[in-house]
C-alpha cells in the first residue's frame, strides 16, 4: 500500500511575484484556504498516513503555519470562537501527519526527492507538486488504485497544446492498457515543440519506486544546475521498470502562474 507522500515546497515561486516576495506561495489563499491544504486533503482522503514536506530556510513560514499552537491557545482562551477552535483542530490533524526536510539550495525536483530517502519505508511512495491542483475527483486515490491493479509506478497525465509542451515533462506511449491508462515508452523534461515526442504531459502526481533514489544519485545537474526527476524516471524505464500514465478524471488547475492562481479561486468557489 502507498502510505507515504512527499511534497516539494522549496521553490521560490517567481511566477507569482510580487506576492511571493514576502509570502510562501503554498500558503496563498485559494477561495479562503491556503493552497497547500487542498493537497493535504487529497493525500488524507487517498489513505496517506505520513506526508513529508521539502522546504528551504526561506520557506520556514510553512512550518510555522502548522506550529502556531501558542497563538491559537491564547486566542481560544480569550474568545472561545467556534470557528477558530475548528481551524486549530484542523491544523492539529495536519500536523500529526507532517514531517519536514530541508533543501536549502534549489537543485531541482530530483534533488528534492533525494532529500527524503531516509524517511521512505516502503517500495513505493506518492509525490505531489503543489502548483497542480486537481479538483472534483481525487487523482491520488485513483492513481493508487491503478498502482495496485498493475503493480507499477504511475504518473498523472493529460494532453496539452503543442505550443505549450516546453512547460512540462512530455512522454510517449508504448502501449495502451485501457482508455485512461498507458504504458510509457519514454519521458523528456520540457522539450521544445520540435523535439517533443507527443503532447501528452505529466501532471504533478507521481507514484515512484524507492529504486529511483539510486538513479537520482547517478545524475548530473543539467540546464539551470537542476536535477530533473524525469531524467531519473527515464533511467528506470531504460531498466524495464514499468511506468503507467493515468489520464485523470478531475479538473486541472494551474496555481503556479498569476492567471492560474486567480482562476483557481474562481473555479473552487463554484464547487
Amino acid at each position: 500500500m502507498i502510505k507515504q507522500a512527499i511534497i516539494p515546497l522549496a521553490g521560490l515561486g517567481t511566477r507569482l511575484l510580487p506576492l511571493t516576495s514576502v509570502f510562501a506561495k503554498e500558503l496563498l489563499p485559494i477561495n479562503g484556504r491556503p493552497g497547500i491544504e487542498y493537497i493535504l486533503d487529497e493525500c488524507i482522503e487517498a489513505g496517506i498516513k505520513e506526508i513529508i514536506f521539502i522546504i528551504s530556510s526561506k520557506k520556514i513560514m510553512i512550518k510555522k503555519y502548522f506550529y502556531s499552537d501558542q497563538l491559537y491557545k491564547k486566542i481560544i482562551k480569550k474568545k472561545n470562537d467556534p470557528r477558530i477552535i475548528n481551524e486549530y483542530k484542523k491544523i492539529l490533524k495536519y500536523k500529526k501527519k507532517i514531517k519536514f526536510v530541508f533543501q536549502n539550495t534549489p537543485k531541482g525536483t530530483g534533488d528534492a526527492v533525494l532529500k527524503t530517502q531516509k524517511f521512505i519505508k516502503n517500495k513505493y511512495f506518492l509525490m505531489l507538486l503543489p502548483d497542480d491542483l486537481i479538483i472534483k475527483k481525487n487523482c491520488s486515490k485513483a492513481m493508487i488504485k491503478v498502482h495496485q491493479n498493475y503493480n507499477a509506478s504511475v504518473m498523472a497525465s493529460m494532453k496539452v497544446k503543442k505550443n505549450n509542451v516546453s512547460r512540462w515533462g512530455i512522454y510517449k506511449i508504448n502501449k495502451k492498457l485501457n482508455n485512461r491508462n498507458f504504458i510509457i515508452g519514454g519521458v523528456v523534461e520540457k522539450p521544445s515543440e520540435r523535439k517533443a515526442p507527443s503532447n501528452n504531459a505529466v501532471i504533478g502526481r507521481y507514484i515512484l519506486p524507492r529504486s529511483i533514489f539510486n538513479k537520482i544519485k547517478s545524475l548530473k545537474p543539467k540546464k539551470g544546475k537542476e536535477v530533473h526527476i524525469t531524467d531519473a524516471i527515464q533511467l528506470l524505464i531504460n531498466d524495464k521498470e514499468r511506468f503507467i500514465a493515468h489520464n485523470f478524471e478531475g479538473k486541472y488547475l494551474d496555481c503556479g502562474t498569476m492567471n492560474g492562481y486567480i482562476n483557481s479561486s474562481i473555479e473552487i468557489g463554484k464547487l
